[in-house]
């Protein structure tokens, strides 16, 4: 057993019960009334910036760098970093308003700011989860994350040496001390969900193209067992790497494995089912995939999923029968094509705001002490960052929240934080006017593009296709979050202030955070729908795209009922709702709010058309139709969107969200 004392005692450093003294930084929970509370912490307005790309940076170093930038920035903000070759926070830079100095090495930043930080905390590279803890220490002490080799580089004292303190096999028992002995200390403002690690491609790695699907399958039509040749591979090296990815990319059906059987000249040397203990020792990389309900391992759009398999010497002939099936693209190599070094996004908003960080699949019972976590914590308190890609994965995690009352804010790729929280900005609460529109005989449709509830979304892939010079053509409904008002006010500003008059923000999934409001607490739900209703109100929202708890007989989403649409009328201004349906055919009226289940066709393009045609096929021609269709953020852009629109003739007609349901209450009068 690891005491504290011993965990804590490192090079002559103590880390004394009581001796931190913990504040709320930024938050405001007493507001006037129809004012939003302050959910998300700031650190000031930044007045100067010493700026630096970190792009090409390994994981170590900018871990060393975001938690130094926590520190720093907590006191006055004064780092800021741009973080890859898009140069995506470098446009933001200007609307800070801060005076800039670039610098060309970032590294030499840790000598300018080392006096105000104690030390560092020392990852242990066998266990990765240490990051994590390391992150947490780091925003405890004052201090940074990094390797001893870094600390000596640098010439920082070791405040906490975590190397040899954990079981690398036993996760469950590090973020338990963690929980036991640092979470007491920490503030409560939020709680940070984070990968320790992320896998990073390795340049010039080679890939055969073994098989591939070439029509568009979605469904179980081509599923079969296929064997697949890797004898080529395995006469050059004994180490094979099998990948797997989406044969086309922009509809969400990539490649789906149930089971593998790897052979060695006939001889079984490997056999297992994804998801499962005998899965481990093969899976290479599968941060990209998710495991489904069929125990399938599946990845779609740009992900990919790799397994590694070792031939033994002399090996003449190497097969793997796969059971596999979608639209599947299969790619193998004789090099390891990632690196794994730890994760270090968003750590400079955890370590300033002295949240604990934690990485705990909601499944298993991992989940169990998730929710033991959850549990201890005030209803409303944000959990930001993200879940991983297990059987339970997103849905699992913010239903698990959800229950607890507590939302969650997808920031786990969301930089500068610290800085961008900070910036002022005139916010409009004002509700853009609506266009007018006649109703009539036909199938109005609305374009919502999802994601919204992302911040790092908002931040980045939004403004890269907001800025595509096609938007504008036609009327768009775009998500965003509320929540943005408090981390990010300036990139709200930047939207409202160049929307056009197609242009309309709306809520991301489902208000002030994405959570699941039918697995609320009866006692809680109100707090959600009444702190959405601020931020609403703040930002000038009266429209949102909502998810619900999903169906367990079914796989469906469960529709809004009374009790939640109810919350939501006495407590925003929400006067309608698209909820997340993917059919298209859910049209109900709880507590007197339109509710609609987006329509979610496949494809781009004419194919996205002709799945519009399908759907009003047999529909009453003598009133209006009403379609609410989902838009992929990560595919689609706005010149996607206007093709779209030059492909929709008569009887469609595109609006805005606000008109759309305008529309809708006036035929159901």
């Amino acid at each position: 057993m690891v005491s504290r004392r011993n965990l804590l005692q490192a090079g002559g450093a103590v880390l004394a019960a009581g001796s931190l003294r913990l504040s709320l930084p930024g938050r405001a929970d007493a507001a006037g009334p129809g004012e939003a509370r302050r959910l998300l912490p700031s650190f000031g307005r930044p007045t100067r910036l010493d700026v630096a790309d970190v792009s090409s940076l390994n994981g170590h170093d900018q871990l060393l760098l975001t938690t130094l930038q926590g520190i720093v920035n907590r006191r006055d903000p004064r780092l800021y970093f741009n973080f890859d070759t898009s140069k995506i926070d470098l446009r933001w830079l200007p609307g800070t308003g801060a005076r800039v100095t670039h610098h060309n090495d970032a590294l030499d930043l840790v000598g300018k700011y080392r006096a105000e930080v104690r030390g560092a905390v020392l990852i242990d590279p066998d266990v990765p989860d240490s990051v994590n803890v390391a992150t947490t220490l780091a925003g405890l002490q004052n201090a940074v994350a990094a390797t001893a080799e870094q600390a000596r580089e640098h010439h920082l004292r070791t405040v906490a040496d975590l190397r040899g303190r954990f079981d690398p096999d036993d996760t469950l028992a590090t973020y338990r001390w963690q929980l036991d002995h640092l979470f007491p200390r920490c503030s409560h403002v939020l709680l940070a969900g984070l990968p320790p690690t992320r896998t990073v491609r390795v340049e010039g790695v080679t890939w055969r193209e073994v098989t591939r699907e070439t029509e568009r399958i979605r469904d179980l039509s081509n599923r079969k067992v296929r064997t697949l040749d890797l004898s080529p591979e395995a006469a050059e090296d004994n180490d094979v790497y099998l990948r797997f990815q989406d044969s086309f990319g922009d509809d969400g059906w990539g490649a789906s494995v149930a089971s593998v059987t790897v052979k060695a000249d006939g001889t079984e040397i490997a056999s297992f089912t994804p998801g499962t203990d005998a899965e481990k020792p093969y899976l290479f990389d599968g941060l990209n995939s998710s495991v489904g309900n069929q125990s399938n391992r599946f990845s779609d759009g740009g992900g990919y999923f790799v397994y590694h398999f070792t031939a033994p010497d002399g090996t003449r002939q190497l097969t793997v029968d796969v059971d596999l099936w979608n639209q599947y693209l299969v790619t193998a190599t004789t090099t390891a094509p990632t690196r794994v070094e730890p994760f270090p996004n968003f750590r400079d908003y955890v370590t300033a705001s002295r949240a604990m960080v934690l990485w705990l699949p909601p499944a298993g019972e991992t989940g169990k002490l998730l929710d033991e976590v959850f549990s201890s914590l005030r209803p409303t308190t944000p959990y930001t960052g993200w879940f991983s890609n297990d059987v339970a994965g997103e849905w699992g995690g913010v239903d698990r929240a959800s229950q607890h009352g507590i939302e969650v804010v997808p920031a786990d790729f969301y930089m500068n934080a610290t800085v961008h929280a900070g910036v002022p900005a005139k916010i409009s609460s004002t509700v853009r006017p609506r266009p007018g529109a006649a109703l009539r005989n036909r199938v109005y449709v609305t374009l919502t593009v999802g994601e919204g509830d992302n911040v790092q979304y908002c931040q980045r892939r939004m403004r890269d296709i907001w800025d595509d010079p096609k938007r504008g053509d036609v009327p768009v409904n775009w998500t965003v979050s509320p929540l943005l008002a408090d981390i990010g006010p300036a990139l709200l500003a930047h939207y409202q202030r160049t929307a056009t008059a197609n242009d309309l923000l709306i809520s991301g999934p489902s208000g002030a955070g994405y959570t699941y409001p039918g697995s609320w607490p009866e006692k809680d739900l109100d707090a959600y729908t009444e702190l959405s209703g601020g931020f609403l109100r703040r930002t000038g929202m009266d429209l949102a795209y909502a998810y619900n708890p999903r169906n367990a007989e079914n796989d469906g989403w469960i529709p809004f009922d009374e009790r939640v649409a109810a919350s939501y009328r006495k407590n925003t201004p929400l006067r309608g709702i698209i909820q997340s349906w993917e059919t298209g055919d859910l049209q109900i009226w709880p507590a007197g709010i339109p509710v609609l289940g987006n329509f979610y066709p496949q494809g781009k393009g004419a194919e996205f058309r002709d799945g519009l045609l399908k759907h009003i096929e047999g529909r009453d021609a003598s009133k209006p139709m009403f379609i609410a269709a989902a838009i992929n953020a990560w595919n689609w852009t706005p010149s996607d969107i206007a093709e779209l629109a030059e492909l929709l003739e008569d009887p469609f007609e595109i609006v805005r969200g606000d008109t759309f349901f305008e529309l809708l209450n006036r035929s159901a009068d």
